[in-house]
C-alpha cells in the first residue's frame, strides 16, 4: 500500500473553493471581512500538513489497538495523546466561531476542506474535536452568561472536550422516549439519574474534563418530545476552584468494527445520587436546542463519509496505476508485457464511479456549508432566510448520500485491490469498516428519508423545494453559457421537475390523512432526490471545467457526463415507485418473513 496517499487532492480543493463555489464572495460579508484567499489557504495548508504527516501515519496503529476500559476509565492509544495537542494548537475547535469567544471567524465552507483532510487522515482522531465544537456551540447559542463562563473557555481552548448524550438503551433513535430524569436542586443545578449508550468520546484520558450535552426529562415534565430538556453534565464539576467527581461513570465499552480510535461507551448518571447537571436554555426546549448540534453533526458525518471514500478512492487509483495484470483485450501475444489494471475498462468504470461519488459529495457538503455561512451572516434577513431554507433541505441528503454511496465507493476501492483488498495488509478494508457507521449514527438513512419527505420538502408550503429548483435552473443557465452540452442541463431540469411533481402528489396524499401512504417510499424519494442533487453538484463543476483542455478538467467533464447520463435516468423509475405506492413491504405480515 502507498504511504503517500494525498487524502484529498489539492487541485480539487482549489477548484471547488475558488472556481466552483467562488468562496471569496463571502469576504464581502462583515463577519468574514478580515479573511481572504491568503488566510483560507494558510488554514487549509496547515490542516493538510497535520493530516498527512501526523494523523494518517497513526491511523493503522489506532485501528489495531482501540482505547481500553480499565478500572472504570478509558485509556486511548498513546499516539492520540501526541495528536490531540497538535489539533488543538491549530485552533480547529473554535475556528468558525466569533472572535469574542476565541474563534477565528473562519467560514464553515473553508473549514470544511480543512476538516476533510483531517478526517481522511484519521477520522477517529478528528472526532474528539468535532464533538467538542458542537458542544461548545450549544452552550454559546443557548446558555446563560454564567453557564458560558463556566464551560465555554475550557471547551473552545481544548482543555475540556464535549459529547452529545442523546441515545438510551431502551429508546434508540426515539428521543421522545428519553427517560433520564433531572430533579431541581436548591443550588440551581439539577440531579441527573439515568443511562446513555453509544456515547462517542464519553470517557478518555486526553483532557482533564469532559462535558456531556445530555437530554433528560425534568420531573413532572410532559410526555414525548415536548418534555425533554438539555443539560451540561461534566465528568468533574468545579467546587472551590477544584475539579471533583460528578458521579458520571462508564458502564461499558462498545466494541466497534470501525472508528476504533474513538471510544463508544455506555454511561451511567447518578448511581450515587450526586450527578449534577446545568440546564441549558429553558426547560422542555431540549430537542429544539439539540437539533442545532445534530444538524451540524449530520453535515460532519456527511463530510466523514466523503473523506473516508476519498482516501480509499485515491488509494485504489494509485494501486490501479501501478498494479500490472493481464493484457489488452486485443493483444494476441501472451508474452507481451502486462498492463496496469487501469488500462482495463471495467477498472476505469469503478474508478470513475468512485470519482463521481467522492467529488460530487464533496461539492454538496461544501455548498451546504456555504449556505450555512450565509444563513448565519448574510447581508439581510431575506438572504439569510433563503440560505437557511436551502441548508435545511439539503442536510438530509448531505448526511445520507456520502454515507450510502460512500460505502459503495469504498467497496469498489476494495474490489479494485482484488484479493489483496480482502486482507488487513491493505487499508481499504479498514476504511470500508469505518464507512458503514456513517449511515447509522446521527440519524439512520431511514430517519433522514422521513425527515426529507415528511418535513423538509413540504416546509413553508414547499418554498425550500422551489428555491432549490431555482438553484438548479441558475446552474443550468450558467453551464450552458460556458458551453456545457445542453442535453445535460435539459436532463437535469426534467429530473428536477419530476421531483416537484412527485412531491405534490405525495404531499396531497399526506394532507388527505394518508401519511403512511405518503411516506411508504421515503427511502426511494431520498435516493431520487440525492441523484438530482449530485447531478446539480456536477453541473456546477462542469460549468467551471468546460472548454479547458487539461487532464484534470477532462476528468471533471467525464465524471459529470457519467453521473448525468447513467444516474439521472433512474429518477423516473424511483418517482413512479413513490407515486404509485408499490406496496409489497407494506402488505407483507411479520410472520411471512
Amino acid at each position: 500500500m502507498t504511504t503517500t496517499n494525498p487524502l484529498l487532492r489539492e487541485a480539487d480543493v482549489d477548484f471547488l473553493l475558488y472556481e466552483v463555489l467562488e468562496v471569496e464572495r463571502l469576504c464581502a460579508l462583515p463577519a468574514f471581512a478580515e479573511h481572504g484567499r491568503d488566510t483560507f489557504d494558510l488554514f487549509i495548508r496547515e490542516a493538510r500538513r497535520l493530516a498527512r504527516d501526523v494523523l494518517f501515519p497513526a491511523y493503522r496503529a489506532m485501528d489495531e489497538a482501540p482505547p481500553k476500559l480499565e478500572e472504570g476509565s478509558v485509556r486511548v492509544h498513546a499516539k492520540m495523546r501526541d495528536i490531540y495537542p497538535q489539533l488543538v494548537a491549530l485552533g480547529l475547535i473554535a475556528a468558525t466561531r466569533p472572535a469574542d469567544v476565541g474563534g477565528q471567524q473562519m467560514p464553515l465552507c473553508v473549514a470544511t476542506f480543512a476538516n476533510a483532510y483531517l478526517m481522511a487522515g484519521n477520522l477517529s482522531a478528528f472526532g474528539y474535536l468535532g464533538l467538542t465544537t458542537g458542544a461548545g456551540h450549544l452552550i454559546e447559542a443557548f446558555g446563560d452568561p454564567a453557564l458560558k463562563e463556566l464551560f465555554l473557555p475550557a471547551l473552545y481552548e481544548g482543555r475540556w472536550t464535549g459529547t452529545m448524550a442523546l441515545t438510551e438503551p431502551h429508546a434508540g433513535s426515539s428521543l421522545a422516549d428519553v427517560s433520564t430524569v433531572a430533579t431541581p436542586s436548591e443550588d440551581g443545578t439539577y440531579r441527573i439519574r439515568g443511562a446513555k449508550i453509544f456515547i462517542s468520546g464519553g470517557d478518555h484520558d486526553l483532557t482533564e474534563n469532559i462535558v456531556h450535552m445530555t437530554l433528560a426529562r425534568v420531573e413532572g415534565a410532559p410526555a414525548g418530545i415536548k418534555g425533554v430538556s438539555l443539560f451540561a453534565v461534566p465528568k468533574f464539576r468545579l467546587e472551590r476552584g477544584a475539579l471533583v467527581d460528578n458521579d458520571v461513570a462508564v458502564a461499558g465499552a462498545i466494541h466497534k468494527i470501525g472508528w476504533r480510535g474513538l471510544p463508544s461507551l455506555a454511561m451511567a448518571y447518578g448511581d450515587r445520587g450526586d450527578c449534577r447537571g446545568w440546564l441549558v436554555g429553558k426547560e422542555h426546549r431540549g430537542i429544539s436546542y439539540m437539533f442545532q448540534m445534530m444538524n451540524e453533526a449530520r453535515l460532519m458525518v456527511g463530510l466523514n463519509g466523503v473523506a473516508t471514500a476519498s482516501v480509499a478512492y485515491l488509494e485504489s487509483l494509485d494501486y490501479a496505476r501501478t498494479r500490472p495484470q493481464g493484457r489488452a483485450a486485443a493483444a494476441r501475444d501472451p508474452l507481451s508485457p502486462q498492463v496496469p489494471i487501469i488500462e482495463h475498462a471495467d477498472v476505469r468504470r469503478m474508478l470513475l464511479r468512485q470519482k463521481a461519488i467522492v467529488e460530487g459529495g464533496l461539492t454538496l457538503i461544501a455548498r451546504a456549508a456555504m449556505f450555512a455561512d450565509v444563513a448565519a451572516h448574510g447581508a439581510d434577513a431575506e438572504e439569510r432566510a433563503r440560505a437557511q431554507h436551502l441548508l435545511d433541505l439539503l442536510t438530509p441528503v448531505a448526511k445520507s448520500f456520502p454515507a450510502e454511496k460512500g460505502f459503495e465507493s469504498n467497496a469498489l476501492a476494495l474490489q479494485i485491490h482484488g484479493g489483496y483488498g480482502y486482507s488487513s495488509e491493505y487499508l481499504v478494508e479498514a476504511w470500508l469498516r469505518d464507512q458503514k457507521l456513517n449511515s447509522i449514527h446521527e440519524g439512520t438513512t431511514g430517519i433522514q428519508s422521513l425527515d426529507l419527505l415528511g418535513r423538509k420538502v413540504v416546509a413553508a408550503q414547499g418554498l425550500p423545494l422551489r428555491l432549490f429548483r431555482d438553484e438548479v435552473e441558475a446552474s443550468c443557465v450558467r453551464a450552458e453559457e460556458a458551453g456545457v452540452d445542453r442535453a445535460w442541463s435539459e436532463a437535469l431540469r426534467i429530473a428536477a421537475d419530476r421531483i416537484a411533481e412527485a412531491t405534490m402528489t405525495l404531499g396531497a396524499r399526506g394532507l388527505s390523512g394518508d401519511v403512511d401512504g405518503m411516506l411508504l417510499h421515503s427511502a426511494d424519494y431520498l435516493e431520487m432526490f440525492s441523484i438530482v442533487v449530485i447531478a446539480w453538484a456536477w453541473m456546477l463543476q462542469a460549468r467551471a471545467a468546460s472548454g479547458r483542455d487539461t487532464d484534470f478538467h477532462r476528468g471533471k467533464m467525464a465524471a459529470a457526463q457519467y453521473w448525468i447520463t447513467t444516474e439521472l435516468p433512474r429518477v423516473a423509475h424511483l418517482a413512479k415507485l413513490c407515486v404509485d405506492g408499490e406496496d409489497s413491504y407494506a402488505r407483507v405480515p411479520p410472520d411471512a418473513f
